[in-house]
């Protein structure tokens, strides 16, 4: 094992190399635009990424250009292009202006045999070959064995062994189909680790959920840098995933990375809506549930110190994320007090067992109990409906929008009894509508009133259907859900965030 490959060496800086713009964009119904491409790669550089896999130019005129693009983008990330073992391939990245030169050859029986038809002999000379003319060209050479992990040991040193003979400044050892587990990867990576002295690189598919799993056994066995995905898209079930391989190198091994992690948050977001790939709530670091929390005694831990029931070694500041307290039928009284002490109410413990149990009916009736819905319980049950006087209220609302025409949103709103109106146009009805009541209480109130979340929760049937609209609202560091309920789901739209922000604003943030 090399020098420093110790687990939870705090001198280690494991490099992170992401391939969301090469093997992101080979998963089945995703193709990305230029722009969309250079969105994702500027967000990558800000994120922190030391490599960034642009595409494989060879593949087409299009996707040339593109790999140019980010190449003539001026990010700080190192580009990368992928190419066979072939000189026309290797040709297309120089021409391209990449950094980096990522070449790979089928190694595994079963991949040479129905796919290239070449020997072991003649895929070690094209390696040997193919090594020579990357770094006679003055590039950064990172060698594949593709299918690495079904390839026999014997063959798959000699392989490696014959790249860093040639020059390879990067081995990397591709779990092309996802069939290992986390020990048989250690093993694998230390006996390679034995043999050469050039630094190892680990890629692993998700086909049985290990990639990330694998990705860290790796380094722990010397690999020194992790090729990832945001979000783990990619081929088939995907590649390991940025946010959960990186936060496991540091809050768990504490091995160093250059990803400034609170950026993590957003980039998933960003992926996730450029794909229309929606993110499992419960996925680990960046899905709204990472760090919810509705059980009474969870809450009840969490608002009294959250490493109770999260990991303290990872928080959601640490991730660009933040922490909810949701209330449902497995809510406490904790958690409702601590939610209705941020507006000013004060219940008697009788009043705290009323709420409770009327919130707890709401969500056994299978409805999201929003904010809102607890402040309403809560002014019911205690009579204090004058403390809440409304800020915003919306006097208007009209919208134009046809085949040949920009959606537009024309609304009239009056805030703390001044009339102010605002016309706005949009992608679409709503979100002309939601700019112009952004415009309209922004300027009235003072700095951006943030749309944290967006979701029609529920539709009843027929023509004249009720929509019901369930936003989150940010301002200050505080976010509010509220909902609205109309036949109009532009209408439903805007009195959901009108509700959230009067809620904003009688909480006491200006």
């Amino acid at each position: 094992m090399k020098e420093g490959s110790t687990h939870g060496d705090a001198k280690r800086i494991i490099e992170v190399f992401d391939t969301t713009l090469r093997d992101g964009e080979q998963t089945p119904g995703i193709s990305f635009t230029k722009e969309q491409k250079g969105t994702i790669a500027r967000r990558l550089d800000t994120l922190g990424v030391d490599i960034i896999e642009a595409g494989t130019p060879i593949t087409s005129k299009g996707e040339k250009e593109v790999v140019q693009y980010i190449c003539d983008e001026g990010l700080s990330a190192k580009i990368c292009g992928l190419a066979r073992v072939l000189t026309q391939d290797i040709d297309a990245c120089i021409d391209c202006g990449v950094d980096m030169i990522h070449i790979f050859a089928p190694t595994s029986v079963i991949q040479r045999e129905h796919t290239t038809k070449k020997s072991e002999a003649e895929v070690q000379e094209q390696t040997y070959e193919m090594t020579k003319y990357v770094k006679a060209h003055g590039f950064i050479c990172m060698f594949s064995a593709m299918d690495a992990t079904r390839t026999s040991l014997d063959y798959l040193t000699e392989i490696y062994k014959t790249a860093e003979e040639a020059g390879a400044d990067i081995l990397n050892v591709p779990d092309t189909v996802g069939v290992l587990d986390p020990f048989t990867i250690f093993k694998l990576i230390e006996a390679i680790d034995r043999v050469v002295k050039t630094p190892i690189s680990i890629h692993c598919h998700n086909d049985f959920g290990l990639a990330v799993a694998n990705s860290l056994a790796a380094v722990k066995a010397g690999a020194s840098e992790v090729q990832v995905s945001v979000n783990g898209i990619g081929e088939r079930a995907g590649n390991a995933d940025l946010a959960e391989t990186v936060m496991g190198l540091n809050a768990i091994y504490g091995l160093k990375t250059n990803i400034k992690t609170e950026f993590l948050f957003e980039t998933a977001k960003l992926i996730e809506r450029l794909t229309g790939i929606e993110l499992p709530v419960n996925k680990p670091i960046v899905g709204d549930n990472a760090f919810s929390h509705e059980s009474g005694i969870h809450a009840h831990g969490v608002i009294a110190r959250s490493d109770t029931f999260e990991p303290g070694i990872m928080t959601p500041e640490m991730v660009g994320h933040r922490r909810r307290i949701v209330l449902g039928k497995h809510t406490g009284k904790h958690a409702v007090l601590n939610k209705l002490s941020e507006i000013g109410m004060s219940p008697t413990r009788e009043q705290i067992d009323e709420i409770l149990e009327r919130v707890k009916e709401l969500g056994v009736s299978g409805k999201q109990v929003t904010d809102d819905d607890l402040f309403t319980i809560a002014e019911v049950v205690t009579g204090e409906v004058s403390l809440h006087e409304r800020i915003v209220m919306l006097k208007e609302l009209s919208v134009m929008t046809g085949n040949n025409l920009i959606p537009t949103a024309s609304l009239k709103a009056v805030v703390r009894g001044k009339e102010c109106k605002s016309a706005q146009m949009g992608v679409g009805p709503v979100d002309a509508a939601i700019k112009a009541i952004q415009e309209i209480i922004g300027g009235e109130i003072g700095g951006d009133i943030e749309l944290k979340d967006f979701r029609i929760e529920a539709i009843t049937g027929g023509s004249n259907a009720l929509a019901e609209v369930i936003v989150g609202v940010a301002k200050g560091g505080r976010m509010v859900t509220a909902r609205g309920v109309r036949e109009d789901i532009v209408m439903a739209s805007v009195e959901a965030i009108v509700n959230a922000v009067n809620r904003l604003m009688q909480s006491g943030i200006k």
